[in-house]
């Protein structure tokens, strides 16, 4: 795990995924969330979960797109089939993502 401390005004805010596990330990976790809170490590873990889940959100989307190519000529031909298609492998790749990051 990464350390990242420092005082709340000297750190990045965590975006969307940080938040996301720091929500699921309050709720779903609370001895594992009371645990890093009271080590000071509540922050690090959450903002590792972030450039993590952001990480492999990149490399996913790279793969799925891959294995499920669209036509770049779509994009001016029929751009809401082609905005379907990249919102439906966003979401599968989002999906897994919450799955084995956020809420393990």
């Amino acid at each position: 795990m990464s350390k990242h401390t420092g005082t709340s005004a000297t750190r990045p805010p965590l975006g969307i995924w940080g938040r996301m596990r720091l929500d699921y330990l309050k709720d779903h976790r609370p001895a594992l969330y009371a645990d890093l809170k009271l080590s000071g490590e509540l922050y690090a873990h959450c903002y590792e979960t972030e450039q993590c889940a952001k990480n492999r959100k990149e490399f996913m989307m790279k793969q799925a797109i891959a294995k499920n190519p669209i036509s770049e000529d779509l994009k001016n031909t029929d751009p809401l089939k082609w905005v379907g298609h990249m919102n439906a492998l966003k979401h599968s790749v989002e999906e897994v993502i919450r799955a084995e990051l956020i809420y393990e």
